[in-house]
């Protein structure tokens, strides 16, 4: 099923809350503004976002002879998502697995989804070094996956934590593609100045410490907070915000290293 995907993306990260659900959402419509055929994999088992994200929360699931059908996101059927979301009764429904049942649907995930011929699949993936992300490496062993990008916060606390996942991507062979501090500084709404009302700088001394690119900062915007529930691309409504500069320079940063 993976076979018609170009590249393959992780989005990773050693802490929970730091937003990689939002940065796989946004990098995702960012990527599909540019041009390319997108498909979304929510593995977040028990914390399945990307369809609130998305504003696809009620959408159904199909089966085809072929497989799973993902959720369309849009009209032209260039952002695809697959989500553990789809296939509850209920948005208020839990998923209590133990690990052989989760790493299982997982498979599933990688196997059984039609993803058909797109450019990027970004796997958003569930915080922590666990089950999980073992599972998603053994099935990608045969595919070719251009690696992960790894998502913290300022704070020197989500640092240590990352770091671990740092550790864990060089253990088990997955090539690190940068890091990205979200929530870094705070745009002000009235005179759009951003503030660090965190500490700064975490991300740059993680990817220095580490030897790995920095990618990017992306600051906590109000504006784009609103946008949190509609699916929306910060390129296309707020394209001349701070965090549609960053998205848009990532894009560029991520398809210049696959052209070259």
């Amino acid at each position: 099923m993976l076979e018609g995907v170009k590249h393959v993306l992780l989005v990773l990260s050693g802490k929970g809350g730091v937003g990689k659900s939002t940065i796989s959402t946004q990098l995702a419509l960012a990527l599909k503004e540019s041009g390319f055929r997108v498909g979304i994999l929510d593995i977040d088992l028990c914390g399945p976002s990307v369809p609130y994200l998305l504003n696809l929360e009620g959408k159904d699931v199909h089966q085809s002879s072929e497989g799973w059908i993902p959720v369309f996101a849009d009209s032209e059927q260039k952002l695809s998502v697959m989500s553990i979301g789809f296939l509850l009764k209920s948005q208020n429904d839990s998923v209590v697995w133990r690990g052989p049942k989760k790493n299982g649907m997982i498979k599933q995930f990688l196997s059984d989804v039609v993803w058909r011929d797109i450019d990027y699949l970004i796997i958003d993936t569930p915080p922590g070094t666990s089950d999980e992300h073992i599972t998603v490496m053994e099935n990608l062993r045969n595919v070719k996956c251009d690696g992960a990008i790894i998502v913290t916060t300022p704070q020197a606390v989500a640092i240590d934590d990352v770091l671990r996942e740092v550790t864990f991507c060089r253990k088990t062979g997955i090539h690190i593609i940068g890091i990205i501090e979200n929530m870094s500084g705070f745009v002000c709404p009235s005179c759009t100045e951003c503030t660090n009302i965190f500490s700064s700088g975490g991300g740059i001394a993680l990817s220095e410490m580490v030897k790995v690119p920095f990618l990017a900062k992306v600051p906590i915007d109000p504006q784009v907070g609103k946008l949190a529930d509609k699916g929306q691309s910060v390129l296309v409504t707020l394209p001349d915000s701070q965090v549609a500069q960053v998205f848009r320079k990532l894009v560029e940063e991520l398809t210049k290293s696959k052209e070259a």
